[in-house]
């Protein structure tokens, strides 16, 4: 299956941020990260944190911790390109963190129009193992090549956190808290002897098939193969017969729209967001086929 690269670049380039449209030229070679870099701090708070919709369904300017995972992404992608940005925001993070290392699914916010109702209703007491170990998990691929984050306070009690609450575990858990503690298992698995036998045992809750239903999502949201693991060479991929990976790559790469862009399946929110998304979504699936030497 093609991708048509000219066709996602004019999809990028008519309907998404700046952002995005400054990550895509990082991914394929053709852009000053600083630029990149540049476009991400039109989200930043004079904290260290990330808000103004960088969770595009979280629209709402405060630093917030789903924003936190955005901007580590984005330092990912412009690695090793030195930047203080990422301690800084490791900062943030930990003036964010509640007493147990974890943070809270979403902090307080000043208003929730066009937020999401899963980031409105959020409870900021109690830390979320969803979007701790999806946070932590980034921080560590930023952590290879910073040496500010690697050393941070913040990204060691988190990683306790996310290893002591999902040893905990003992039933299955909600298809994203599964999906994310198995990208942190497998981003700390070099670093943490313990987590490859908690990759082994939360592994044992992915079905054969490699799609698990979202419950309480859309009637069609589903994560697959590619969500748990995107990279190849990994030890996640493990769980996953070579031939599911392979279907894969194709289902992901034949979801081109007809416009050139990628969309989502699960709900949408505003029409700003359902924009953000789809660019967001489109340079994501670029950058897992670039990895897996589809494109």
């Amino acid at each position: 299956m093609n991708v048509d690269l000219s066709a996602a670049t004019a999809f990028l380039a008519t309907h998404a941020r700046v952002l995005d449209r400054r990550r895509f030229e990082v991914l394929m070679g053709q852009g000053d990260p600083a630029g990149a870099l540049a476009a991400l701090d039109g989200y930043r708070n004079p904290d260290g944190g990330y808000g103004w919709g960088l969770e595009p369904d979280l629209r709402s300017p405060e630093s917030q911790p789903g924003a936190a995972l955005h901007a580590f992404e984005v330092f990912e992608d412009t690695a090793p390109a030195a930047t203080t940005r990422a301690a800084e925001l490791c900062d943030w993070l930990a003036s964010a963190s509640l007493p147990d290392g974890g943070l809270p699914f979403a902090l307080p916010r000043a208003s929730d129009a066009g937020n999401a109702p899963w980031w409105a209703g959020a409870d900021s007491t109690v830390s979320s193992l969803q979007i701790t170990s999806v946070t932590v998990a980034t921080a560590h691929r930023v952590a290879a090549h910073l040496p500010g984050v690697a050393a941070h306070p913040w990204l060691d009690r988190a990683t306790r956190y996310c290893l002591d609450t999902i040893a905990a575990l003992d039933q299955r858990p909600h298809a994203y808290v599964l999906a994310f503690a198995l990208r942190f298992l497998d981003a700390v698995h070099d670093t943490h002897p313990e987590a490859a036998g908690l990759l082994d045992r939360l592994g044992a809750y992915v079905p054969a098939t490699g799609q698990v239903h979202v419950e309480g999502g859309t009637e069609h949201e589903m994560l697959r193969p590619l969500d748990f693991a995107p990279v190849p060479d990994r030890p996640v991929r493990s769980l996953f017969a070579p031939e599911l990976i392979e279907a894969d790559l194709d289902r992901l790469a034949g979801a081109q729209q007809d416009d050139g862009g990628w969309t989502v399946d699960y709900a949408q929110i505003s029409p700003a967001g359902v924009l953000d998304w789809r660019g967001y979504t489109t340079v994501a699936a670029l950058g897992v086929l670039r990895r897996n030497a589809r494109i």
